[in-house]
């Protein structure tokens, strides 16, 4: 599968004051499942603020083959009329997910769980992400795993189960991707699907499966886990949801006014569920001055808008047990680390190595190419303040990562020289109207 792109190198320069209110695109995990339920459901799921990135409206395009009927109705707003559980339509060519870690394994646990045979592929670097936790758990309950690259990778042929057997499975880390296929899976199963986290990954597919009717219950495990219990064969309704606005994206601009000297913003509608807030926690403990304004529930999610003031910001310890509540916000943080007095150490950083690149070694590059101190020991990454300043002026490889190149192009934005990105190409995946936002605050880009 092709996926042939000319890069496009991007510079960030230090610019004035970032100012005004601005409201990023919708989460785009609820994004995701916001297909993924609605082609589970019978009858039509209106979905409002969705995210229209790449890697979305890949699994949409996977949804469609699978038989969903689904139209864009207007910006951010979408219709989708479901085939239902046990429903599903065999797709007649390949299931092609881009750049889309989360589509296309939430997607194997749907498919996992029905009659239906299905190749998933995708990108280069979607083809070098291990697949092989997703699709253990599916084996056991009756999938089959026709083809496969080395290591369990893409392309991947993998052959449902009309009649999935329901389980009960302990994922060997923190995984919301892991835990979501698993209770996709377990939809079409004659049973109880039990699945046992000993560190509490994201929710958000436990708060729409019940959302849309499923039968789930969660409860805590042990100190920092959840155990969850869905009952197979739900008739799932049809809901409007409206998306909140993605935390991951907002972290950027969070970032970038934090850093920017003299910066005053409202970041709007940011969702707050406290499995999402661990960058949020942290910048408040490195001393930045943010404010929570106007909690309220949106789509069965807690929101808030955020003002965000530059800050003087001193480095801090983020412990491991914090990971997996911004597993994607480490490379926002880093960034922001090379700014703070004194040193950062941010530990069990060992899931960024099976990212869209891997996130750890490439962050680190990143940092020393523009002159922070920076260093990798185990799976801790350490940042060595600049006391306010950082040079810049570095050349950062993006390794088709779209987080990496959004987070040196904000570090550019307060550094003594400008940084550039060898590409942005990439970007549009999960966050399409990032210049046009940041543009609007007052950033400077050129390409």
């Amino acid at each position: 599968m092709s996926h042939a792109f000319q890069a496009k190198p991007l510079t960030a320069s230090a610019c004035g004051p970032l100012r005004g209110k601005v409201k990023p695109p919708g989460d785009k995990s609820i994004s995701h499942r916001a297909f993924l339920l609605g082609l589970l459901t019978v009858g039509e799921t209106r979905v409002e603020g969705l995210l229209e990135g790449e890697d979305v409206l890949h699994t949409a395009r996977a949804c469609t083959a699978l038989g969903a009927k689904i139209q864009r109705l207007g910006e951010g707003s979408w219709s989708i009329f479901g085939a239902g559980i046990g429903s599903l339509l065999e797709p007649r060519d390949a299931l092609d997910f881009g750049n889309a870690g989360t589509g296309s394994r939430l997607t194997m646990g749907v498919v996992g769980g029905h009659g239906v045979t299905a190749r998933f592929d995708g990108d280069a670097s979607l083809r070098k992400r291990p697949m092989r936790r997703i699709l253990d758990p599916l084996v056991l309950m009756g999938a089959q795993v026709l083809e496969q690259a080395e290591g369990g990778r893409c392309p991947i042929l993998l052959q449902g189960t009309p009649e999935p057997a329901p389980i009960e499975y302990r994922t060997p880390v923190a995984s919301a991707q892991i835990k979501s296929a698993v209770l996709f899976a377990g939809l079409n199963a004659l049973g109880r699907t039990t699945v046992i986290e000993t560190e509490a990954s994201r929710d958000h597919t436990e708060k729409m499966l019940t959302f849309f009717g499923a039968d789930l219950h969660s409860e805590a495990f042990g100190e920092h886990g959840r155990k969850i219990t869905l009952e197979g064969r739900p008739e799932l309704r049809p809901r409007a949801i409206k998306v909140p606005v993605d935390p991951s994206s907002a972290a950027f601009l969070i970032a970038a006014a934090l850093l920017v000297e003299g910066s005053d913003i409202v970041v709007e509608g940011v969702m707050m569920n406290p499995l999402r807030t661990g960058l949020l926690t942290t910048l408040l403990e490195m001393g930045a001055r943010i404010e929570v304004l106007e909690r309220r529930e949106e789509g069965g999610e807690e929101v808030a808008d955020l003002r965000v003031r530059a800050s003087a910001l001193t480095g801090v310890d983020v412990p491991a047990a914090r990971a997996p509540a911004m597993i994607d916000e480490y490379l926002i943080l880093a960034v922001v680390a090379a700014f703070a007095t004194g040193v950062t150490r941010m530990n069990g950083l060992q899931e960024l190595r099976v990212k869209e690149s891997d996130r750890l070694a490439a962050t680190e590059a990143g940092l020393l190419a523009n002159g922070v101190r920076a260093q990798i020991e185990g799976d801790d990454l350490i940042v060595e303040g600049g006391a306010g300043v950082c040079a810049g002026g570095g050349l950062v490889e993006t390794h088709l990562d779209h987080r990496l190149a959004m987070s040196f192009l904000v570090m550019g934005l307060a550094s003594q020289n400008p940084v550039t990105v060898d590409d942005e190409t990439m970007i549009a995946t999960s966050f399409p109207t990032f210049r046009p936002l940041m543009a609007q605050l007052g950033a400077e880009f050129s390409g």
